[in-house]
């Protein structure tokens, strides 16, 4: 399997020499070179891309403003001159965060991560199993079928997540929350936080921007899920 990647960078030198990188890594191939974030829209709405290796410091749309902007994201990897994006870069899930001047050794380090991270998404991604009403998943040394109905909402920690049912305890598993997400019926479910999918059907309250389970389990929604949750609360409730 090759990772495809699309490198994103005002300046056509660094944006080259990116592109020369990811030719001479033989995990890696070159699908989209972009020149500013607007061409990276314009490319993904037509196309799928696997890892994303962003520069920051763009004129008119910054690349840290682009990726929290997209409500599908590939793989990130941000490439800036500037160290002091780099904790929100971590808060929007990038892989990697590498600082100019890139040479390929540090590149090489970084990609090897995306490397890890498809390869275990994979291996994760074959341990859950899907039909149109339910999944199968595997917890302690057994498959679980789990209806979609019946989920409230899924929390993640670390390389675990909870799946936490209407009537019964929660199912805990080895998988990623993004693997989860992906076999999950887009039409019921959505990504809120960093830590939490939840089950659309089940929202009853949503109090100061928090959902609220059981008058006691409140569900933040972060800053960059706001816009499309507030779209299904405009679409779905009566103000």
């Amino acid at each position: 399997m090759k990772i495809k990647c699309m490198a994103i960078d005002d300046e056509p030198l660094a944006l080259k020499q990116i592109s020369s990188y990811i030719e001479k890594t033989p995990f890696l191939e070159v699908v989209s070179l972009c020149h500013s974030a607007f061409e990276a829209i314009e490319y993904l709405a037509h196309n799928e891309v696997d890892l994303m290796l962003v520069d920051i410091n763009m004129p008119d749309l910054n690349g840290m403003d682009f990726v929290k902007s997209l409500t599908q994201k590939p793989q990130i990897i941000f490439t800036t001159a500037y160290s002091e994006y780099a904790i929100e870069g971590f808060k929007v899930d990038a892989l990697d965060y590498i600082l100019k001047p890139i040479s390929y050794t540090v590149f090489l380090k970084s990609v090897n991560k995306a490397k890890t991270w498809f390869e275990l998404n994979q291996k994760q991604t074959e341990h859950v199993q899907t039909n149109q009403d339910s999944l199968f998943v595997k917890s302690e040394y057994k498959m679980v079928r789990i209806f979609f109905s019946e989920i409230k909402y899924i929390e993640s920690s670390n390389e675990y997540i909870q799946i936490h049912l209407v009537n019964d305890e929660p199912v805990t598993t080895l998988i990623r929350l993004k693997v989860i997400e992906e076999q999950l019926p887009k039409d019921k479910f959505m990504r809120v936080h960093r830590s939490f999918i939840v089950n659309l059907d089940r929202i009853k309250v949503i109090e100061r921007n928090r959902i609220v389970f059981d008058h006691n389990v409140y569900i933040p929604v972060g800053d960059q899920y706001k816009e499309s949750f507030q779209a299904f609360v405009d679409k779905s409730f009566l103000v």
